[in-house]
């Protein structure tokens, strides 16, 4: 009977020793996120595993096709590296320029993002992927439709935060943000890109929403843009076809739906934890240009569940930083650009993984920072840097660098001291003179009696202390 009871208390122990290890772990999290610069190491830790995760995978997925094209097997790897060390100098250089004046350049950048979308539909531009979406300079390609994306969501961050305070009226929610939206997606259309049309519509959907945006004009703007997205996906038939393979349509297993169906064949291949970082067989021309669109499926294939779980989690905590940036700030514009951008990347990630896994039909979006492309990485890592900066302007985060001085992170980058953000003075009308304060006592019975106005420019003298112009008197107040 005693060996029972001491049996029980030791597990009852136990229990309360685990329970209390479990509450010590959920304690010390909670204080680590309190911690003011806890964003800004997020997104420091995210950026640098997307990073690390992005070249080993396009080097896996990329071999063989790099063989076949190249005559090497890391042609195309050297190529992605090259770009993401561009991507580097740019994420520094967004992560130190203050937040003041990318909002003063927000303007310029989206207008010559714009000239850029028209100049690449002049034989300036050049094809690739079925598009004429690229300029060109020997190896070296520039997709405007991606940095495009970035401006569209200062700038119009910019106007709404500016206009915040008649967002109630629909037509100031609308105009200018939602025709300059529309001239860009018809510009992006004419290439044609229907994927990166849809990422335009992300990024302008999530300005709107976090903007303040009345639900019912939420809704009518999702379905004009949803159904924009279907007539155009009609009008082409090769777009048409993948959207008739995606509902259903069993004799295209060889023409329409052969990627996505090899794609589900590798994600089956992985199992739960793959067949080992490059022994995947898909990337050995089973699924073309597999480093691109579709390198989830690779990651699926040698990492297993296991490993796209963790990209995945990846991807959720961009996320959820990213909205904590945009909640821990206080000025209007950093909220907009936080949250607009994170839901711009996030969105993007789980359209791709939502394409490969068979729940969507395919769009050919890349995944950001795992696939394989200049422009798209390059673009994706300026964002990064745009974050990381708006998250050490928090104004918790602001106090405690400003009080340190500075930290280890901040010595090692050679950062500056961080401002107080102050939006940009907008331009004041000229204040005219106000009208002259009305009077009592006998300044008002002097001018019902014809007398002289008061001098302008002179020192206006109480009249309940003024006896008409007389000394002051010391004693009571004359009638």
């Amino acid at each position: 009977m005693s060996t029972t009871t001491t049996g029980g208390r030791a597990k009852s122990t136990r229990s309360i020793d685990r329970l209390s290890g479990f509450a010590l772990l959920r304690s010390l999290w909670s204080a680590w996120l309190t911690r003011p610069l806890t964003s800004f190491h997020l997104v420091l830790a995210v950026f640098g595993l997307l990073t690390a995760f992005g070249l080993v995978m396009v080097l896996s997925a990329s071999a063989q096709d790099s063989i076949q094209t190249y005559g090497s097997p890391y042609r195309i790897f050297l190529s992605q590296l090259g770009y993401v060390a561009v991507g580097l100098v740019l994420f520094y250089l967004a992560l130190r320029t203050p937040p003041r004046l990318i909002r003063q350049v927000s303007l310029p950048l989206l207008v010559m993002c714009v000239v850029l979308l028209v100049l690449v539909l002049t034989p300036l531009g050049s094809t690739g992927g079925g598009a004429q979406s690229w300029f060109r300079l020997g190896p070296v390609g520039f997709q405007p439709v991606e940095a495009a994306k970035v401006a569209f969501g200062l700038w119009g961050a910019h106007v709404l935060a500016t206009k915040r305070a008649m967002l109630s009226q629909w037509r100031h929610v609308l105009v200018p943000v939602v025709p300059v939206a529309l001239v860009m997606f018809a510009l992006v259309m004419l290439q044609p890109d229907l994927g990166s049309t849809v990422t335009l519509g992300i990024v302008l959907m999530g300005l709107l929403w976090f903007a303040g945006a009345s639900m019912r004009l939420f809704a009518i703007l999702v379905l004009a843009f949803v159904s924009g997205a279907i007539v155009l996906a009609l009008t082409a038939g090769y777009r048409l076809a993948r959207i008739t393979s995606f509902l259903g349509d069993g004799d295209d297993h060889l023409d329409a739906g052969y990627q996505a169906r090899q794609a589900l064949y590798a994600l089956a291949d992985g199992g739960l934890f793959g067949q080992g970082l490059g022994q995947g067989s898909t990337k050995w021309s089973y699924l073309p240009m597999v480093h691109n669109d579709f390198i989830f499926a690779v990651v699926g294939e040698e990492l297993g569940f296991v490993g796209a779980v963790l990209l995945l989690c990846l991807f959720g905590t961009l996320g959820y930083v990213g909205l904590r940036i945009a909640a821990r700030n206080t000025d209007p514009w950093m909220r907009l650009v936080a949250s607009s951008l994170t839901v711009w990347l996030v969105g993007q990630a789980a359209i791709n993984v939502g394409y490969v896994v068979g729940l969507l039909p395919v769009t050919g979006l890349p995944l950001p920072m795992i696939s394989s492309g200049g422009s798209a990485t390059v673009t994706t890592m300026v964002v990064f840097g745009i974050l990381a900066n708006l998250a050490r302007h928090e104004p918790e985060a602001v106090a405690a660098l400003r009080a340190q001085r500075s930290t280890r992170v901040s010595r090692w980058l050679r950062l500056p001291l961080p401002d107080p953000y102050r939006p940009p003075a907008g331009r004041r009308r000229p204040v005219g003179p106000s009208a002259p304060p009305r009077r009592t006592g006998q300044n008002t019975a002097a001018r019902r009696g014809g007398g002289a106005p008061a001098t302008a420019g002179r020192r206006r003298v109480n009249p309940a202390r003024n006896t008409g112009g007389g000394p002051r008197q010391r004693g009571r107040r004359s009638p």
